[in-house]
């Protein structure tokens, strides 16, 4: 099993910034990423951004050049930098980590932390 830890998140005024942590514990495997998704009020979950254990990264476009994702694979630790901030990204942000093993992928959910962006 997985567990997902998250921290960071807040109430912040627009153009602010927040940053996001999500520490992994548990069976991990070598090939995997890990990542942030958003569920404002009444819409589904998206992706925010996903970052890869070789490093490579995903970002929605509504967050290209505004919001950064880092790991720290020593900690198994994601990263999300959020900054110019808008009213329109508030909502719970939730880790994710994908692992990818020979049988197959699996997803791994954190409980969310809400971000609240006022205007």
């Amino acid at each position: 099993q997985v567990q997902l830890v998250e921290s960071g998140g807040g109430l912040v005024q627009a153009g602010g910034s927040l940053r996001l942590s999500c520490a992994a514990s548990g069976s991990i495997a070598s090939l995997n990423a890990m990542g942030w998704y958003c569920q404002a009020p009444g819409k589904q979950r998206e992706l925010v951004a996903i970052i890869s254990s070789a490093g490579s990264t995903n970002y929605a476009d509504s967050v290209k050049g505004r919001f950064t994702i880092s790991r720290d694979n020593a900690k198994n630790t994601v990263y999300l930098q959020m900054d110019s901030l808008k009213p329109e990204d508030t909502a719970v942000y939730y880790c994710i980590l994908k692992n990818y093993r020979f049988t197959g992928a699996m997803d791994y959910w954190g409980k969310g932390t809400l971000v609240t962006v006022s205007s």
